[in-house]
C-alpha cells in the first residue's frame, strides 16, 4: 500500500506547466505539496474532478491535465470513464488514490472494496489503464503519464489515512482562482 502523500510529493517534483485538478482528501494532500498556479480544488463537487479535468483537457489540448481522484469520489460518477474513452484525449491522466471508503465523509467504506476500477476503465475504453500497489511501481509510471498519449488510468492503492485540515475558504480564495486563469492565458505572475 502506498502512502497518498509520499506519491503526491514524488508527482510533484516532475511537473511543470500541467494542470491538475484534485478533489477532497487528495487536494488537501496536494496542497500540502506547494503551490502552483495550475491547481484546480474541486471541492464541494464529489465525483466531478474527472469531468473537470475532462472539460480543461479538452479545452486546453496544449497542456496536460491530471486529475487526482478517490475511489469514493469516482463512485459517485462512473460514468464519467465512458465519456474519458469515448473522447480519449491524450493530454489526460487520471490517478485515482483507492483506500476502500469514502475519506473525506467520515472513512464509511465503499460498498465493494475489492472493486476493479482499472479493469473498468478498460472496458470503459481507456487502455492505458493500471493498477499500482508500490510507490516504486508509481515512480517508474509517472515519465509515461507526463509524456505519453492518453488517456491514462491509475489505480492507486493507497493506506487509508487520517484526514487532513481542510480550509474551503483558502482553497477556494479568489486569488488562488485568478491565478489559475492567468496561468492558463500565460500571463506570468508576480509572487
Amino acid at each position: 500500500m502506498i502512502d497518498r502523500r509520499a506519491a503526491w510529493a514524488m508527482l510533484a517534483r516532475q511537473l511543470t506547466s500541467q494542470i491538475v485538478v484534485s478533489t477532497y482528501s487528495s487536494a488537501t494532500d496536494w496542497l500540502a505539496t506547494g503551490e502552483r498556479a495550475l491547481n484546480y480544488f474541486s471541492f464541494g463537487a464529489m465525483g466531478l474532478a474527472s469531468s473537470y479535468g475532462l472539460g480543461l483537457a479538452l479545452a486546453r489540448p496544449e497542456r496536460r491535465t491530471i486529475v487526482l481522484d478517490g475511489d469514493g469520489s469516482l463512485l459517485m460518477n462512473l460514468g464519467t470513464l465512458v465519456t474519458i474513452g469515448a473522447l480519449a484525449p491524450k493530454n489526460f491522466v487520471h490517478i485515482v488514490a483507492c483506500n476502500g471508503s469514502y475519506e473525506a465523509n467520515g472513512g464509511h467504506p465503499v460498498p465493494n472494496r475489492d472493486v476493479d476500477l482499472a479493469g473498468m476503465a478498460r472496458a470503459a475504453g481507456i487502455a492505458n489503464a493500471h493498477r499500482v500497489t508500490e510507490l516504486e511501481g508509481f515512480e517508474n509510471l509517472i515519465p509515461a503519464l507526463l509524456t505519453g498519449d492518453g488517456p491514462h488510468f491509475v489505480e492507486l492503492k493507497i493506506e487509508q489515512g487520517e484526514l487532513s485540515r481542510r480550509d474551503y475558504k483558502d482553497l477556494y480564495r479568489a486569488s488562488r482562482r485568478a491565478a489559475f486563469r492567468a496561468a492558463l492565458d500565460g500571463v506570468p505572475q508576480n509572487g
